[in-house]
This record gives C-alpha cells, structure tokens and sequence, in this order.
C-alpha cells in the first residue's frame, strides 16, 4: 500500500458506517472505551443500574496469503464485566464477557453459506456502510451466559456466627415437627 493511501485513510468518524475494504486495505487499528450503557440491547439484559464500559479494539487486514485472494479481515477484542441476575438468588451477579474473534469478510450471502462450514472464521458479507458497534455489540450478546450464577450464593454459604445459626434454625420449620403435628390430630 503506498503512503499516500495511507495518509488520505482518516480515522472513521462514524463507527456505525464503517468503509471495511479501506479500513482492511489501510490495516487500521482503532480501540475504545464505551459505556455499556451505549448497547441498547446488551444494557436490557442487565439487572439493576448499568455502570462500567465495553473496552474494545478493531484491527482491519488484507491477508492474500489464506486463500489467494485479497479478502479483507477483522480482528475483534472486546471485554467488559456487567450485572445479570442469578437465577438460584434472583440478586445482580457480575458476569465478565470476553471476545476474541476474527471475521473474513465475503462479497454476497450466497459464498459466506457456501463457505462457512470449511472456515474456522466467522464470514461476514462485505457492505459498503458496517456497523462496527452493532458486531461488537451481537459479539457481546453472544457470549452471555444462558443461566447466570454465583459461584456460591448467599443463601448458600455457611452461616458465619451463633446468632446467624440461630436466625437460619428459627426460619426453617423442622420437617418431622410438621409430621409430629399432622399425627397428633388424627387421635
């Protein structure tokens, strides 16, 4: 790529409308910092107020040498810890979602079918206007736990003094109390 190329490729000003030929043929690198809040959808899966930021980072290349052709290809990190809730206590739980992907970018729907089960990529197909915060965004969606989880609940964990063995016996009703009680009224 000549250096004029590379002096006329701007950083992109709209990441929803990203040219990805030249960001590939320019092997841009571009990162951020977005609140979560930014993901419409991925923030509505949340419980609770949503804090924190998607940290990520796009990387564009043109490799000729995977399969002979001048295909354009995007490396994708992004990483970012959001509350969920757990489904044993119903309580926010913080759950760390981490994505590493490359995606190949193919001219129509038709070749990214007909290829898609030989390659270890993703396959995208190749638009004039993409939206990088979208990808990252269902990258994102994707890697959400299907049963978000404590390790270890509260509910479940050991009480830690007397008196909490104490409340923990007195709001659990002994089970052969209740047997005894339903067998003194037949008589």
């Amino acid at each position: 790529m000549d250096s004029l190329t590379l002096a006329r490729m701007q950083k992109p000003k709209n990441l929803h409308s990203l040219d990805v030929k030249a960001f590939a043929k320019a092997q841009m690198h571009l990162e951020g910092d977005t609140p979560v809040v930014e993901f419409e959808r991925l923030a509505a899966d949340c419980s609770g107020e949503v804090t924190g930021h998607v940290t990520w980072s796009a990387q564009g290349a043109i490799d000729p040498e995977q399969r002979g052709k001048d295909d354009a290809w995007l490396h994708l990190e992004a990483k970012a810890t959001v509350p969920l809730t757990c489904q044993r206590c119903l309580h926010p739980v913080p759950v760390e979602l981490l994505i590493e992907q490359d995606f190949r970018f193919v001219a129509d729907e038709a070749t990214a079918v007909a290829e898609d089960d030989e390659s270890e990529e993703d396959l995208l197909v190749l638009e004039d206007s993409f939206d990088l915060m979208g990808l990252i965004e269902d990258e994102l969606l994707m890697s959400l736990p299907l049963v978000p989880m404590h390790p270890a609940c509260l509910s479940e964990q050991a009480p830690t003094s007397k008196e909490e063995e104490a409340i923990m016996a007195e709001a659990k009703p002994n089970p052969f109390a209740v047997l005894a009680s339903l067998k003194t009224r037949k008589h």
